[in-house]
């Protein structure tokens, strides 16, 4: 699995290879790779096991990237939860 992880760091364009330089990025290429190898089998496991085709996530988002999501889910529940238009906000839309 680690000769796998090591040639998945190799890669250009791929999630999987994303989550690799995500990873190498914070912790040095030794802990990229033994979590790029755990994350094979895990992938594996579940296909194997639980009979799950395997669905590549479009992206791993870094932790900034998720807070701020996280924000903006919060600020649409508190905008409808006081029933707020764009109109309140000062929000022009134009229809063209």
């Amino acid at each position: 699995m680690r000769n796998a992880a090591n040639a998945i760091g190799n890669l250009k364009n791929t999630h999987l290879a994303d989550f690799f330089r995500k990873v190498l990025y914070r912790k040095g290429r030794t802990a990229a790779v033994s979590a790029t190898a755990r994350k094979l089998a895990v992938i594996i496991w579940n296909m194997i096991v639980k009979k799950q085709p395997y669905n590549p996530p479009t992206q791993y988002l870094f932790l900034d990237q998720k807070r701020k999501m996280g924000l903006i889910k919060k600020m649409k529940k508190q905008i409808g939860k006081f029933e707020i238009t764009s109109e309140d906000l000062g929000i022009v839309t134009t229809n063209f």
